[in-house]
């Protein structure tokens, strides 16, 4: 592989290969592992907060999770301010970056089966296209900046199986730095439909910024701020397109909440009293209203130093992760649900979800291969 002038390796794209080719190891090209086994796909995705990639085989019940990797870089860092990205956002982001492509290039994955989507801070900020151009060159990451309607609609495909079936309607929340896409949908014969979407410019990063933390630490004075920050998103949801009729299917109970993003992922690790944080017990969990509001209460109580302690927040979200909490509850306010299942999930399994369809041979194409003596293909 060739290298960079900072000595990371670049992804290179190579010739396609089928599916039945063997790479020198005997395992099937970019599988990374001997035998029969898929191929191995990749999700990066990278927003205003985070940087987040998994590497995931096919499975016949969706996929199986090969490699994983999250680091916060704060990209959208004073965006709201001076509509640029910061040098030295644009530096975290990057070293993050290369170390998601050395992870690519160990494990064996195809560049082609590669989706790398940026989202809400290279969509705002002016010299966006220009870092997506600095990381293609210096790392071969070809991020593409997918908008805020392709955005909810991966979040969406992520969580499907989160929903309630018994449930008449759902509204996906997911919560990022710099935005917030909420995605309303109603149960029909063929399953949830959508009935509505839209982005909200407001996003934890970005309240934090309008909100900072105030010194007093007092009861009241924490009250005020943490209301503000509430007032804030609720103002920005009064713009919903969605028919009347879903607000009354919430409202009479019949409605549930799915949030996706480290903004309910943090107030459940709470709500649990984890010592370290477990996907295994947080995503799919179901919690009420007054769960959510408890937890947000006591990260109020904790201060700025007790949360930074809390192992499930950090040092690096302790001043984000109120934010998050006054997001859910204006969307909790204002879409009234006692139920929010938890999602430690969205848009980057939304993305391998859509990409593995895509590349799953057709009904037909299955029923060739077996008529004709062949193997069918895994999935």
């Amino acid at each position: 592989m060739p290298e960079t002038a900072g000595g990371a390796r670049r992804l290179r794209s190579q010739p396609r290969r089928s599916d039945g080719q063997r790479a020198r190891n005997g395992a099937p090209a970019g599988s990374g592992a001997p035998g029969r086994e898929t191929p191995l796909y990749g999700a990066l995705d990278l927003g205003t907060n985070n940087c987040r990639l998994l590497i995931a085989r096919p499975a016949r019940d969706g996929f199986r999770v090969v490699d994983s990797f999250s680091r916060i870089v704060r990209l959208g860092e004073g965006l709201s301010r001076t509509g640029r990205l910061d040098d030295a956002a644009m530096h975290r982001a990057y070293e993050a970056l290369a170390l998601c492509g050395e992870r690519l290039i160990r494990r064996g994955v195809d560049p082609d089966r590669l989706m790398a989507v940026a989202t809400q801070a290279c969509r705002q900020a002016d010299n966006g296209p220009a870092f997506i151009e600095r990381v293609r060159a210096g790392t071969g990451l070809r991020l593409r900046v997918i908008d805020p309607v392709e955005e909810a609609r991966l979040s969406v495909e992520g969580c499907l199986n989160l929903f309630d079936p018994a449930a008449e309607a759902v509204l996906v929340v997911d919560v990022g730095g710099g935005s917030t896409e909420l995605s309303w949908l109603r149960r029909s014969a063929s399953g949830f439909v959508s009935e509505g979407w839209m982005s909200a410019p407001i996003g934890v990063v970005t309240l934090a910024e309008r909100h900072p933390e105030p010194a007093d630490t007092g009861p009241a004075a924490h009250a005020a701020w943490y209301e503000a920050m509430v007032a804030d998103m609720a103002a920005a949801l009064t713009a919903a397109p969605v028919d009347p009729a879903i607000r009354r299917l919430f409202a009479a109970g019949r409605a549930h909440l799915v949030g996706t993003s480290g903004a309910i992922t943090s107030l459940a690790g709470i709500h649990l009293g984890l010592e370290r944080y477990q996907r295994n017990l947080v995503d799919g969990l179901w919690m009420t209203r007054a769960d959510c509001e408890a937890a947000a209460e006591r990260l109020k109580a904790l201060g700025p130093h007790g949360r930074a302690a809390e192992s499930c927040i950090g040092p690096d979200r302790a001043d984000l992760v109120l934010a998050g909490a006054a997001i859910m509850a204006a969307v909790q306010r204002a879409w009234p649900s006692e139920r929010v299942r938890v999602a430690d999930r969205g848009l980057r399994e939304g993305l391998l979800l859509r990409r593995m369809r895509e590349d799953r041979p057709s009904p037909r194409r299955r029923r060739r291969r077996r008529g004709g003596g062949g193997q069918p293909p895994a999935t």
